[in-house]
């Protein structure tokens, strides 16, 4: 990339990369998590080349680490049953999420459409991890990620 071009990123699914990338990404995560202690143990346990890990070590990151500190908007379809939104809401407070907004709207043949937008900086598992126990929440019907800012 040339010095002052904006960076363009784009969301790409795992199961297309090469697999030189997804071994850079699971080498970070061991790092990260300590499973490793060194890059050499790391890219030994991976089977990757030391070369190939900083070839690409720079260029990916899971998809939480782009939200990391950013504003995220969740659209979220809720079964208009008691506690449903606050289950929701207390779901992202326990991991450290703040809640700037919520719309939600009218429930309809028993369901509610709801928008909740959260700050990520100071949560305490990565967004997908929260996602999931979003998504696990009784009375979530759906869950999706409308854009980040």
């Amino acid at each position: 990339m040339v010095t002052g071009q904006k960076a363009v990123f784009y969301l790409v699914r795992e199961e297309i990369l090469p697999e030189a990338i997804k071994k850079t990404i699971k080498v970070k995560e061991l790092l990260k998590r300590g499973e490793a202690r060194t890059i050499n143990e790391a890219v030994e346990k991976m089977e990757l080349s030391r070369s190939a890990y900083y070839k690409y070590k720079d260029y990916v990151f899971p998809f939480y680490e782009a939200s990391k500190e950013k504003i995220v908007t969740l659209a979220l379809l809720l079964e208009h049953k008691s506690g449903v939104l606050s289950r929701v809401l207390n779901t992202i407070a326990n991991e450290h999420g703040s809640v700037l907004t919520i719309n939600q709207g009218i429930p309809l043949q028993g369901v509610a459409n709801a928008a909740i937008s959260i700050e990520t900086a100071d949560l305490a598992i990565d967004l997908e991890a929260m996602l999931d126990k979003l998504r696990m929440v009784d009375g979530v019907k759906r869950l999706e990620v409308l854009g980040q800012a």
